[in-house]
């Protein structure tokens, strides 16, 4: 884990936002990341899927505008000030390269680590806090309290609007997808894929124990950019789970009832059912 965390996550734009909430500074499931990591460009994607003969079958159609054929007239950025404002854009989201950034976000979410380069949006203020106790070392309860803003705001986010926004920029989306390794892949069923993930997180009972990794032998002192969980079934979820376990119990079920009406909607037909 690690003491600063990046907020937001919604379907793009509305889904920026909660992809957000999903990504800590420096983790790596186990080492530190080296400082020209951080600073590097948008990276290459983390895995590789082998090319078919022929793409698998779309399960999760995307809805409405792109099966439509709309296209989007405005950029992302001028999307994202619709969605969340001027002053909140400029505050929280990295637009350049958005689309790439964004793809490579959602699927790191379902994976074991997640590379600070390719966030689409900016580390939160603040660090990663905890309290020394007789059993150890554990999350202390005012984390919860940074991520709380970010919480809100995903609250108010209108993610009927947000996921028109995405379909109407999917094909951009669709298209980062396969360059980032998966030319046969279909980033919707990808997205949706993380999406019930992230569903499935168990509700974690507090004080969550951790620990800071030992590291050729030798472990690190405090402050320190990444911590683990102690319990190895905790430790083995997908990043995206462990960070929604960091933000406490409370948020964490905030969070998942925007997630599964996010994912109503990414699978919906366009008319209010699903396919």
């Amino acid at each position: 884990m690690t003491k600063r965390a990046t907020v937001a996550l919604a379907a793009l734009l509305g889904a920026a936002l909660i992809g957000g909430l999903f990504w800590w500074q420096g983790e790596r499931g186990g080492a530190p990341v080296r400082q020209q990591e951080q600073t590097a460009a948008v990276a290459a994607p983390v895995a590789s899927a082998p090319a078919s003969p022929s793409a698998p079958a779309i399960l999760h159609p995307v809805p409405a505008a792109a099966a439509s054929g709309s296209v989007a007239s405005e950029g992302f950025d001028e999307a994202l000030v619709v969605l969340f404002g001027r002053q909140s854009v400029a505050s929280l989201f990295r637009t350049d390269d958005f689309a790439r950034r964004f793809v490579a976000t959602i699927d790191n979410l379902g994976r074991s680590s997640a590379p600070a380069n390719v966030w689409p949006v900016n580390p939160a203020m603040g660090r990663f806090e905890t309290t020394d106790t007789a059993q150890g070392e554990v999350v202390q309860a005012d984390n919860a309290l940074r991520y709380l803003p970010y919480v809100l705001l995903l609250e108010q986010v209108d993610l009927r609007k947000a996921v028109q926004v995405y379909a109407q920029h999917y094909p951009a989306l669709q298209r980062e997808y396969q360059e980032l390794g998966f030319p046969q892949g279909y980033f919707n069923d990808r997205f949706i894929d993380v999406l019930d993930q992230l569903l499935a997180t168990p509700e974690g009972a507090p004080p969550l124990h951790v620990h800071r990794p030992v590291i050729n032998g030798v472990q690190p002192t405090r402050p320190w950019v990444l911590y683990e969980f102690d319990d190895p079934a905790l430790q083995s979820l997908g990043a995206g789970q462990r960070t929604l376990l960091r933000m406490g119990p409370v948020n964490e079920r905030r969070v998942k009832v925007r997630l599964a009406e996010l994912r109503r909607l990414l699978a919906a037909d366009g008319t209010g059912g699903t396919r």
